[in-house]
């Protein structure tokens, strides 16, 4: 079991957020994200994770719950698809229990079950993470995610951080 974690959210971090499901027809922006594309921002984080190739991702996103795991992890491009190595939610958690659980309290608590030694979360939804979380939680703007520039230089600077002995 990986002990070094990346927490991926996608809405907000590898693409714009809000995205809808159609149930026939996937997932989706509406008009306006009109000229965006599904993980447009996901080669940012490839490139970011490349010197550290022994981080593993956990999906930290809510489209575990509104697909499933296998569906959610199939739509990263395969280079981040081969890192992932589960998920913060699981078919044996209470849906409604985890639901009520802020962000940050869902990484913290799987960051406990799996004892990470060192881990950083990419999330657009700063609910719930406290002062003890701040030096591995990276926020993205909810429409630039790791478009941003000042995004991409917190994660460069969090990933050394946590990633260094490595």
């Amino acid at each position: 079991m990986s002990k070094t974690i990346l927490y991926l959210d996608y809405d907000g971090v590898l693409h714009p957020e809000p995205v809808y499901r159609h149930p026939r027809g996937g997932m989706y922006f509406g008009l306006e994200h009109a000229g965006h594309s599904l993980f447009e921002y996901a080669e940012v984080l490839v490139e970011a994770l490349a010197p550290y190739p022994h981080v593993a991702i956990v999906l930290s996103t809510s489209w575990v719950r509104v697909l499933s795991y296998s569906q959610a992890r199939a739509y990263l491009p395969e280079t981040l698809r081969s890192r992932v190595i589960g998920a913060t939610f699981h078919s044996a958690m209470n849906k409604f229990e985890f639901d009520a659980m802020s962000r940050g309290a869902q990484v913290l608590a799987d960051a406990t079950r799996r004892s990470a030694t060192s881990w950083v979360a990419l999330d657009d939804d700063d609910d719930g993470w406290g002062a003890a979380a701040s030096s591995h939680f990276v926020l993205t703007e909810r429409t630039s995610g790791l478009s941003e520039p000042q995004a991409l230089i917190e994660l460069s600077d969090k990933l050394k951080e946590q990633f260094k002995q490595w």
